[in-house]
């Protein structure tokens, strides 16, 4: 009987003992709860983006240097003072330049008045009328020229009738010559025979002659000559005809262009005197001053066009294919801690250069709202947006864990952590789409949870983000 009363109070002591140790685990696990970081699962907009670092530049920058040797004359301009395109900023003295640069402003004068007459004058279009006129005359020439000394074309049949008549009579007055020579019976009488008989003679011969060229053809000598001829005539005419088409409608396309290069060439030579302003801007610097000597190459003038600021920045291939003009970005700036800036990408380099083995790619961005406070060679951080999706389940990327190779996020239900697997879309810096998945909207998210999780005693180790 003593034996079972040990036996209960034995088993009451064990009883109280469970309750003890079960009070105080539940006590430590309820701590281990309260530590536990949550957020509802909630809908939003997650707005992807690939950062960068650049320096800011201007929208376009000139350093000004001047052409050829001389002594300032004047300079119009001050630091910091707009400018506008064309506007002459320093001349040269002109007793100080190169004599080519000084005859520039006849070859100038001479091109300009060339270039006005091309223009203006319908000389060129009247002589090349003419020349062509002429070519034609000349080819119609040359043509009856061959075609007349070709055989049976030299003479008529009558013409050819009339000189073998005329060649009969000077046979026959040969013959009657002869009869006077050889009656003649004094020297005197057979002196003036003997001249009479070689006048028919050659009377004769010159009948003969032309009887023989109206009945005869051309050599082969005279022939390739009249050939020849008629092909100097034909090619005449081609180029009075191809001149005549240049300015038939007015002066030519070409012609002109020729002109006003002559023009533009002597202008830039005149122009080695002085510097003018390429584009409008504001003078960045001023380096000379009347009286300096000055040499080719020398600068002069600093120029920049500060109406846009632009930010080069390098993006590494991995994300360059994300990256599309127009895309927003925001801008901050270490010299301005204050504010942000928005900007959009205006141009994506087309060939990346290697840096430290990293293959990175020129993206230009457009500030979009820049003020006095954005000055060229900043430094400046750009976050682009390569994309943003509307009304999406987000979820904390710091909630995230990786169990047994799935991911998971740890769901708050019932005063215990549940663990709960997730699929995952779009993700920026700081969130993820949820794509998939046993969650809803208003689930509590655990931002801190454990690697592991016992309900029956405190976690062996607490992770913190």
């Amino acid at each position: 009987m003593k034996r079972w009363y040990v036996f209960v109070a034995l088993l009451i002591v064990l009883v109280v003992a469970f309750l003890v140790l079960r009070r105080m685990g539940g006590g430590q696990a309820a701590a281990n709860l309260s530590e536990i970081q949550t957020v509802a699962l909630g809908r939003g907009t997650l707005t992807a983006t690939v950062g960068a670092t650049g320096t800011v530049r201007a929208n376009q920058s000139a350093v000004l240097t001047f052409g050829t040797a001389g002594t300032v004359e004047a300079v119009h301009g001050e630091v910091a003072e707009q400018v506008e395109a064309g506007q002459v900023l320093a001349t040269l003295e002109e007793t100080s330049l190169a004599a080519q640069v000084i005859l520039a402003r006849s070859d100038l004068v001479a091109a300009n008045r060339a270039l006005e007459e091309l223009l203006k004058s319908d000389n060129a279009r009247a002589q090349a009328q003419l020349a062509m006129a002429q070519a034609e005359k000349a080819l119609k020439d040359a043509n009856y020229r061959r075609s007349v000394q070709q055989r049976g074309r030299r003479a008529g049949s009558a013409v050819i009738e009339g000189a073998e008549a005329n060649l009969k009579l000077a046979e026959e007055e040969i013959r009657l010559a002869e009869d006077a020579y050889n009656r003649a019976g004094t020297e005197i009488a057979q002196a003036l025979a003997l001249s009479n008989l070689s006048a028919t003679r050659q009377k004769r011969d010159s009948v003969l002659r032309n009887l023989n060229w109206y009945t005869g053809e051309p050599s082969d000598i005279d022939q390739a000559i009249l050939d020849g001829q008629v092909a100097v005539a034909e090619a005449q005419l081609a180029d009075a005809q191809r001149a005549w088409e240049r300015v038939k409608d007015g002066p030519n396309a070409d012609d002109i262009e020729a002109a006003q290069a002559r023009v533009t060439a002597a202008q830039a030579t005149a122009d080695l005197g002085l510097i003018k302003a390429p584009f409008a801007g504001i003078l960045t610097a001023v380096e000379v001053k009347p009286g300096d000597r000055v040499s080719p190459g020398q600068v002069a003038f600093g120029l920049a066009d500060l109406s846009r600021f632009l930010v080069d920045v390098q993006v590494t291939e991995v994300d360059v294919n994300q990256l599309a003009v127009g895309q927003p970005v925001t801008l901050s700036f270490d010299a301005v801690t204050d504010k942000e800036y928005h900007g959009e990408v205006a141009e994506i380099g087309l060939s990346g250069t290697v840096v430290q083995g990293v293959v990175n790619f020129k993206v230009t961005v457009g500030v979009l709202d820049a003020d006095e406070q954005i000055r060229s060679g900043m430094t400046c951080a750009a976050n682009i947006v390569v994309n943003q999706i509307e009304n999406v389940l987000l979820v904390p990327n710091r909630a995230v864990r990786v169990r047994d190779g799935e991911r998971v996020v740890y769901i708050l239900r019932d005063g215990a952590l549940q663990p709960t697997a997730i699929t995952l879309g779009a993700s920026s810096d700081l969130e993820s789409q949820v794509m998939g998945g046993e969650l809803k909207e208003g689930d509590l998210i655990a931002l801190n949870p454990p690697i592991e999780f016992d309900q029956n005693g405190p976690p062996p180790f607490v992770q913190r983000r």
